[in-house]
Parts: structure tokens; sequence; C-alpha cells
């Protein structure tokens, strides 16, 4: 089983998309819809589909697990309700102002600034994963 990235991104009319990126997998799959889950879930069908017509020619498939990427922009507009920028510049250490250019499209993160905020985003959600209450 192939192991295939998929990126999750915002179209400029606020819907979500899941299509496959930059991978030598013989199918072309998309999936969108209002939300992540629903595009996640159209993706996912889609992928049902293609095997189904693929099979139904007689053809082997190649099947796939999905790991999922979000582009910066639509992480950061998924998890709105979540994160505010002033906490995600506490968490990331990127400032607030430039969080919100990414979120427009006005600039597009560097591969540091993006692994910054990786490591930011993991390290916040290690220390939540460790709180208990009694």
């Amino acid at each position: 089983m192939k192991r295939v990235t998929a990126i999750i991104e915002t179209g400029a009319d606020r819907r979500y998309s899941v299509f496959i990126g930059n991978n030598n997998y013989p199918y072309g799959i998309i999936g969108t819809g209002a939300t992540v889950q629903e595009a996640l879930e159209d993706f996912m069908e889609g992928y049902e589909e293609m095997k189904d017509a693929v099979q139904s020619m007689g053809k082997d498939f190649s099947e796939a697990s999905f790991v999922f990427r979000y582009d910066i922009p639509s992480f950061l507009e998924h998890y709105a309700f979540a994160f505010t920028l002033a906490g995600l510049e506490r968490i990331t250490g990127i400032n607030q102002k430039q969080l919100g250019h990414y979120i427009s499209g006005y600039r597009k993160p560097s591969a540091k600034t993006i692994k910054k905020m990786e490591d930011g985003l993991h390290s916040f959600c290690k220390q939540l994963s460790a709180v208990r209450f009694s």
C-alpha cells in the first residue's frame, strides 16, 4: 500500500478542497465541502469510486493510505474557533501581523516559518496532552 500525501486547502469561495499533492500516484482524486470534514468525506468517497471504476475495468488498483496536510491559510482559518492570532503568536513565536498575512494570502510562509509553526503547535499539544485534572 502506497503512502500518499493529500493537501487540505481553502478556496476563494471559502470551501475546503482535499487533493492529492505531488505524489507519484496514478489517480487524481479531489474532495470538496463547506467544512474540512465534508471535504475529507468527499475525498474518501472519490477514492472508493475510483477503486470501483478501476477494478470494474479488470485492472489492478493501487491501494493507498493518506497523510493529510494543511496549507497554512487553511489551517489558520479552520482552527480560528480555537486559536486567536494572539494565542498562536504565543504558541509559535510568529507575530500576529505575519499570521494575518498568511491567512489573507498576502504573504506565503517560508519553509523555516512553517517548521517553526509546526514545532510550536506540536510542543503545545504535548503540554496539553500531559494535563490531568483532580
